[in-house]
């Protein structure tokens, strides 16, 4: 008898537990969303692979997190293109993050020094050399880091990709089922209802429900700290080339897409759930690429939209069982993270239910981490 296991959350990080899951064998996996799949943060991502560059002040766990799975993304985006026949568009174009003033440079060259012992092979780029690479930077630009290893995939596609792999693969994949309004845990058996009347019962269960995995901490019985923040994105048409490398400055950044557009992010702010665009959150966004890029200041972006960030209280993913409930797993709050952290997330997550990887193993990413520091200071 295989053993049931049920996703809850459809996004980037639950389809690539789903997948991973169903690929290893040996379980009937489903996988239900409260909307569409891929609907929120995965959907809206600029799909940034960056590991050294969202990461700029020393190996700690979360670092070699996001390395790891930089490291896995090749092999595992052929696999999924193969299965799914949709390319994910994994585009190696490195990245530059940009010093506008002299006072940017020292914190680039400290990243940059430890960073090239972690693999980055980061080179520092003068104004000349930073012109020569990217010709369409504004004569402000003092410098930059450039990091060949960097990478991006096309979000969208990637969804789309990973839902069609989960179907061949004989995963069942539900979606508009609704916000999960009661959760068993206390039996042998997982009992889940969502408030459309679905009704889920599986032997295991991992909560990837992304920005609204707070909802959950009323059966896990600890606070989940996991919050929605708003990224505002937008897209300006540009000719492929145009922007040859990831730009990253301290207040955007620029990434080219195949299908000729520019997407620029992230402005951010807290909304609750409210996932509309503000010309404010628009405004300081066409204002930097004005800055950075010249050519961009006569240009109006073509496509503006937003997604919600799952942010925990530190930014580092809750990862790991939930204590007192061993058959319950946490995958969630990857914050600016998700896309980079797919395929490390569903490896590990997926070791902790095969019972190869000792939960222990992912204890600063425990999810009840939070609670357990308010229990210290009291």
């Amino acid at each position: 008898m295989k053993e049931e296991l049920l996703v809850v959350g459809g996004g980037i990080v639950g389809l690539s537990c789903a997948y991973e899951a169903a690929k290893r064998g040996g379980r009937k996996v489903t996988i239900v969303d409260r909307g569409d799949f891929g609907g929120q943060a995965s959907g809206a991502a600029a799909g940034m692979l960056a590991p050294y560059t969202e990461n700029s002040e020393q190996p700690d766990p979360f670092f070699r997190l996001c390395l790891d799975s930089l490291r896995l993304y090749p092999e595992w985006a052929e696999e999924i293109e193969r299965l799914s026949g949709i390319s994910v568009e994994l585009t190696h174009t490195g990245s530059i993050q940009v010093a506008l003033h002299e006072a940017d440079m020292l914190p680039l060259r400290t990243r940059q020094r430890w960073q090239n012992e972690w693999g980055a092979r980061a080179e520092w780029l003068d104004a000349a050399d930073l012109r020569r690479l990217e010709p369409g930077l504004s004569s402000a630009a003092a410098g930059g880091l450039y990091c060949p290893e960097e990478s991006h995939v096309y979000a969208p596609k990637l969804v789309k990709a990973l839902e069609a792999a989960c179907r061949r693969l004989g995963v069942r994949c539900v979606g508009n089922a609704g916000d999960t309004v009661d959760l068993m845990l206390d039996g042998g058996r997982v009992r889940l209802v969502t408030e459309t009347g679905s009704r889920f019962e599986a032997d295991r269960v991992i909560i990837c429900a992304g920005a609204w995995t707070g909802a959950f901490e009323r059966w896990f019985g600890f606070a989940v700290p996991v919050n929605p923040i708003r990224g505002q994105i937008c897209a300006y048409h540009s000719p492929i080339g145009e922007v040859r490398q990831m730009v990253f400055t301290s207040q955007a950044y620029w990434v080219g897409k195949r299908n000729g557009t520019l997407v620029c992010g992230a402005s951010e702010d807290v909304a609750g759930f409210d996932t509309s665009v503000t010309e404010r959150g628009i405004a300081r966004l066409t204002r930097w690429s004005g800055r950075v890029f010249p050519a961009l200041a006569d240009r109006s972006p073509v496509h503006r939209w937003a997604g919600l960030r799952p942010a925990t209280l530190d930014g580092w993913p809750l990862l790991g069982p939930v204590p007192g409930a061993p058959q319950a797993v946490v995958a969630a709050g990857h914050y600016r993270n998700g896309i980079l952290l797919a395929p490390v997330t569903a490896k590990r997550i997926c070791d902790v239910l095969d019972g190869t990887l000792p939960a222990a193993e992912l204890a600063p990413f425990a999810p009840d981490r939070f609670a357990a520091s308010a229990r210290t200071q009291r």
